[in-house]
């Protein structure tokens, strides 16, 4: 017997054993890091959504719109959360709103020539273009 057996420093270790299982090999793995932001430009959309609602609520209350105009900003309130937390049904709303916002945009530069309309056009155009793409669709649940 050799010293260290004598002096009883020596602790019984249990052999190591291999893993049996699929499950087991997951279960040792570390989960996978989420991602804080995937789609950081579904946040600015969101964001874009998040002000045109409230610019409605406020005209609302000024007088300058209709109270129907409430219907719509509890639309984009909809599709502002729904989009964050990457809902397919929001980003169909979203894209719907985009579109038609576009359009309207481009409309009253057509006939008006007010130059920030086609600015804003031309944003929503952007965005229609970001949320067609197939990495975005793909993150959607």
């Amino acid at each position: 017997m050799s010293d260290q057996e004598h002096s009883g420093n020596i602790e019984p270790r249990e052999p190591e054993k291999p893993p049996t299982s699929a499950q087991e090999e997951s279960e040792n793995t570390p989960a996978p890091k989420r991602e804080l932001l995937p789609l950081p430009g579904l946040a600015a959309i969101s964001f874009y959504l998040l002000v045109l609602a409230v610019v409605i609520i406020i005209g609302v209350v000024g007088g300058h719109y209709p109270a129907l105009f409430l219907l719509l900003s509890v639309l984009l309130f909809a599709a502002c959360g729904g989009l964050l937390m990457l809902f397919r049904w929001a980003w169909a709303m979203a894209l719907a709103a985009v579109l038609m916002l576009g359009g309207y945009n481009v409309w009253i530069f057509s006939h008006m020539r007010m130059f920030p309309a086609l600015i804003q056009g031309l944003l929503n155009l952007v965005f229609f273009f970001y949320l067609v793409r197939t990495e975005v669709r793909e993150k959607l649940r």
